[in-house]
């Protein structure tokens, strides 16, 4: 009987496919991810970079480390501006919880300073408040398979009445 033999090239090929996504989910919560994306939504608006700051991203992790129990969804009450996500898969990266903070933007009404009714817009607004110019993020799985992401801003923005930007 003759077996049949997969090319090396194949193996190869699969081997480097599997690294790849393995390497692409955590990448995209690297701190560089972190302010590529933050600074995305804010350039659209005029709002100048936000910079990784060590401090923040550490208070982050900290934080994060205390919700691997439940993953709940609460802030901290700690002195920086907070945003909070979480997902059920492993794609779901720091990336992907920026990227759906921005999404809020299509809710949020400049011209009155408002999210449309029923819906949310806090998350966009910190991401693209003016004056918050430090972040620190941390991603963790928690003990029930999702991932949670936080985000700290510095200076906390989303004052009731101010404007973003």
């Amino acid at each position: 009987m003759i077996s049949p033999k997969i090319p090396t090239i194949f193996i190869s090929f699969a081997l480097i496919l599997i690294s790849f996504l393995i390497t692409s989910s955590s990448a995209q919560s690297a701190p560089q991810d972190y302010v590529n994306c933050h600074n995305t939504p804010r350039g659209q608006v005029g709002v100048g970079p936000v910079v990784w700051n060590t401090t923040l991203a550490s208070y982050a992790q900290t934080y994060a480390n205390q919700r691997v129990g439940d993953c709940a969804l609460t802030h901290s009450t700690g002195p920086y501006g907070e945003n909070l996500a979480k997902g059920s898969s492993s794609t779901f990266t720091g990336v992907a919880a920026v990227n759906l903070w921005a999404a809020e933007k299509q809710y949020y009404t400049y011209a009155t300073n408002t999210c449309s009714a029923g819906k949310q817009c806090g998350h966009y607004t910190q991401i693209v408040w003016r004056e918050s110019v430090r972040i620190g993020c941390a991603r963790v799985k928690c003990n029930n398979g999702w991932y949670y992401v936080v985000c700290s801003y510095d200076p906390p923005g989303n004052w009731v009445g101010e404007w973003p930007y």
